[in-house]
């Protein structure tokens, strides 16, 4: 019996259960570049480039290892533009009779994937993923009967599991379980990001750039300059470089925001990870070795741990949990058009500029700009959910539907209705200049919430706690910002809304 293991673009690791049922004596590996993949969404150009050189290159080792590989090019002749297509062409070439392969990280695949055994006429099977640390179904058993699933009670759960950050007595180290509170300070005057590695472009990586220049120059983003790792040795490098470099200096300023610096100490991973290049686990335990010896403080360790032993895993479950109902979600029939400034970076709103600037130039903002900043104004502005949700999934080289979508939908805009956040991250232009030297640079004033020099952001925080107030006002975390607007004068609040709406038609004119 020969098989053909489909290997997709996310999973470039040889720790996949797919390659690990692989018998080399007979059985092919499929990679393939193709149409459908890469405009589902429109991609931006970086992360085209770098799947379709990771995948290369992964094509290339797993030869050396003495697999036996068929890897399909974008611009072969024949290439049918799908995964059936290829799918279809690899059966009849090889010939197969069956398909292997590991559980993909998006419902639209699997979904295509159980429908091969009729589609194509052949048998498949669909293996777990186990490079994340919390299966699907044991985080359906964890989730089972409870009224609400927080993230914090998930991560104690996973760090005793996998006793990260723990001692002997089975308390947390350190004796809290979060130093959040630590990891909230703004930027210095001056701050820049320290010195990053560069890659020397392989043959691949140049033959790649310019398949990716000629085909997808009408996708949103810059394509060069081009530093991402491609290669497995690569993004070790890069996760060296980070925890021996930032890490000590990550957790106090992770949410820091600084003119023209968009990474400031992140670690730039997370394309790497959600690829198969790194696993989730060897990163937490370099990490929580570098605690261990000195190199990096508790804040910032327990920090960045918990956003990939928490987090990442944590929203992978809440995706599978409630999909595909998950992505109709709209609590606040949020049905705005998304303003065309999310393309083209121009408005008067500097942090907004500036963000979307870091985005199209890099594939890349670090999280608070993503959730306080873009999304942020999406939630106070009430934009169409399918389009913002859409925006994220294109615009980032680590995005993919499963981590994008909870991040997006739940995190930034609340539209799951609670399931993830327990209030929305809903914040007036005051929190953007608490956290950053971005409102220095804006024609708008964030200590003024009216008039022609009023940061948008305060007008429009307080116009949404009033649109919504019948879906918040029992949310215990709001009390005290709905018992501030209550104090205000009905001539106060009438003039607050009436400054939201100057906004929201300088907004669809193109002039904010």
């Amino acid at each position: 019996m020969t098989s053909v293991c489909l290997v997709l673009g996310d999973q470039l690791s040889e720790s996949l259960t797919s390659l690990k049922a692989f018998n080399k004596e007979n059985d092919v590996v499929l990679l393939c570049e193709v149409q459908e993949e890469a405009t589902y969404v429109k991609h931006h150009p970086k992360k085209i480039a770098f799947l379709f050189s990771a995948m290369r290159h992964f094509a290339e080792h797993l030869m050396q290892q003495g697999f036996t590989v068929r890897y399909v090019k974008f611009d072969d002749p024949d290439n049918s533009g799908s995964l059936a297509g290829e799918v279809r062409r690899a059966i009849a070439a090889i010939p197969a009779n069956k398909v292997i392969v590991t559980e993909p990280g998006e419902y639209r695949l699997l979904h295509a994937f159980k429908s091969w055994p009729d589609t194509l006429g052949i048998a498949i099977d669909i293996l777990p993923d186990t490079r994340f640390l919390c299966g699907i179904d044991k985080f359906k058993h964890w989730a089972k009967g409870k009224k609400q699933l927080r993230l914090e009670f998930f991560y104690r759960e996973m760090r005793k599991q996998y006793s990260i950050l723990m001692e002997d007595n089975g308390k947390p180290t350190g004796g809290k379980w979060n130093f959040d509170k630590e990891n909230r300070k703004p930027p210095l005057k001056g701050m820049a990001s320290p010195k990053r590695i560069s890659h020397n472009q392989s043959a691949i990586t140049l033959a790649v750039l310019k398949l990716v220049h000629e085909r997808f120059h009408n996708h949103f983003g810059t394509l060069e300059p081009f530093h991402f790792a491609v290669t497995r040795e690569q993004a070790l490098q890069e996760l060296h470089h980070f925890i021996d470099n930032l890490l000590p200096q990550f957790g106090d300023y992770q949410d820091a925001m600084v003119v023209g610096e968009p990474y400031l100490y992140h670690s730039l991973i997370s394309s790497y990870l959600n690829a198969g290049l790194l696993l989730p686990l060897e990163i937490c335990l370099l990490a929580e070795a570098a605690y261990r010896s000195g190199k990096a403080p508790l804040n910032a360790t327990e920090g960045f741990i918990r956003q990939i032993l928490g987090w990442r895993e944590y929203v992978r479950g809440i995706y599978w949990l409630h999909m595909p109902d998950y992505a109709q979600l709209n609590f606040f029939d949020a049905k705005r058009p998304l303003p065309n400034f999310y393309w083209t970076a121009d408005t008067r709103l500097f942090c907004l500029a500036e963000t979307i600037r870091h985005t199209r130039d890099h594939a890349y903002s670090h999280h608070i700009q993503r959730l306080m900043v873009t999304g942020n104004f999406a939630l106070l502005a009430g934009i169409n959910i399918t389009e913002i949700c859409e925006w994220y999934l294109l615009v980032y080289a680590d995005a993919y539907e499963w981590v994008e979508l909870p991040n997006t939908l739940g995190m930034a805009l609340f539209a799951d209705g609670g399931i993830i956040a327990s209030k929305p991250y809903a914040a007036s232009g005051k929190y953007i200049h608490k956290m950053s030297n971005f409102c220095q640079y804006c024609q708008y004033d964030p200590m003024q919430t009216l008039g022609e020099k009023a940061c948008p952001f305060n007008a429009l925080y307080w116009d949404f706690l009033a649109r919504h107030e019948d879906k918040l006002q029992t949310n215990q975390r709001l009390t005290f910002m709905y018992a501030h607007w209550h104090k205000q004068t009905p001539e106060q609040q009438a003039a607050i809304r009436e400054q939201a709406a100057f906004t929201f038609q300088k907004m669809d004119t193109g002039n904010l």
